[in-house]
């Protein structure tokens, strides 16, 4: 589904990523470093930033929006333990790349932007890279897809500020979320598993991501 990395300029700087990013920082989870040495996250950053696709820092991709850091996207696909027959609910679809490497891992992804620009952006480079079973919808992310659960797995690329009741109701039994919880300023990476309806809560790390904007989000600046 990804790039020849014979015609890839930017196959040895993604395994220069793995290795010197993520292996060395105690990702372990194969399945996600090997997404992640195949998916070409320089097709989802503007053409300007392309140079630094592979570094270890977040990049803006417009809408006050941004890729996040390559650790961080591991960090949470190896705690999500993605597995290969999971449906996968992602809240946050941005560029399209987090999106990408959940299809790498899932069966079937559906991805939730609520800019219209950002999600076209994301469906067309993700259609031209062949991922055919991501669905990215235009709608407020923090209420999540109702319609398409229960989820075995959800994954959130803004902050809560605190965990979306929607979400939960929507994990499976026994499902997995990773979520980041907290004040705009600076939250708190959680791993929320579903045990009889509960939440059983694990903290991952600290980590500062843009804010969850809707109903069981942040309000709006608009608003």
């Amino acid at each position: 589904m990804s790039t020849n990395p014979q015609s890839d300029p930017f196959s040895a700087a993604r395994k220069q990523m793995v290795q010197s990013q993520l292996r060395v920082r105690g990702v372990r989870d194969e399945r996600v470093l090997a997404a992640m040495s195949r998916v070409p996250r320089h097709e989802f950053v503007p053409q300007q930033f392309q140079s630094q696709a592979y570094e270890d820092h977040p990049l803006p991709i417009g809408f006050g929006q941004t890729i996040s850091q390559p650790y961080i996207v591991a960090l949470m696909l190896a705690a999500l333990d993605v597995q290969p027959e999971d449906v996968v609910l992602e809240i946050g679809t941005g560029s399209g790349y987090q999106a990408a490497l959940l299809a790498e891992l899932a069966s079937q992804v559906y991805s939730i932007e609520r800019h219209a620009p950002l999600a076209q952006n994301a469906e067309r480079v993700l259609q031209s890279l062949g991922y055919t079973h991501v669905t990215v919808l235009v709608r407020d992310g923090s209420q999540g897809l109702p319609e398409r659960a229960p989820f075995n797995a959800i994954i959130v690329a803004a902050a809560a500020p605190q965990l979306p009741a929607a979400l939960l109701a929507q994990l499976a039994e026994g499902g997995r979320m990773v979520v980041p919880v907290g004040p705009p300023a600076a939250q708190e990476l959680q791993l929320v598993r579903k045990r009889q309806g509960q939440p059983i809560i694990s903290y991952l790390e600290g980590c500062r991501f843009v804010p969850l904007i809707g109903g069981q989000g942040y309000p709006s600046e608009d608003s």
